[in-house]
């Protein structure tokens, strides 16, 4: 169930940034919901928000950490609540997919535009939902005993 979460959560982030680096021009945009909701092809040499640009080298690093503590501590993390052990793959997921980019080209493709909000890609988004489920996890699901 783990390797199917992480893999239908990759597969689909990379296949939708390869839709819009295939069929846009980056800097393009196309409303979908005109100023509240645009696709907007964005190559973003930072992490978050665009911090830390051109620091490709750190974050390939970081990712590849990432994934050796996942893999190191993963006994572990099958025998946590599931909120936690899930949460830990879809953050894993988002950040293999952010690394892909990143080896790729040195630049994270992102897409999803709020206007409001940066630009951000299905990669984030699974970071985001994988770390609030592991907060909600921390808690309200895992008992003291079992920290």
């Amino acid at each position: 169930m783990a390797l199917g979460l992480f893999l239908l959560l990759l597969v689909i982030d990379q296949a939708v940034k390869f839709f819009v680096e295939a069929t846009m021009l980056p800097g393009e945009s196309i409303p979908l919901i005109d100023g509240i909701f645009h696709i907007t092809y964005v190559l973003n040499p930072g992490a978050a928000f665009g911090i830390f640009p051109h620091q490709s080298w750190f974050f390939i690093l970081a990712g590849a950490a990432m994934i050796a503590a996942f893999f190191h501590y993963y006994s572990w993390l099958q025998r946590q609540c599931g909120y936690f052990h899930y949460g830990c793959v879809a953050l894993l997921a988002g950040a293999v997919g952010n690394l892909i980019d990143r080896i790729r080209n040195g630049l994270v493709i992102d897409f999803f535009d709020f206007r409001i909000w940066p630009v951000f890609n299905i990669a984030d988004v699974a970071i985001v939902l994988g770390v609030a489920s592991m907060i909600y996890a921390i808690l309200f699901k895992i008992k003291e005993t079992d920290k």
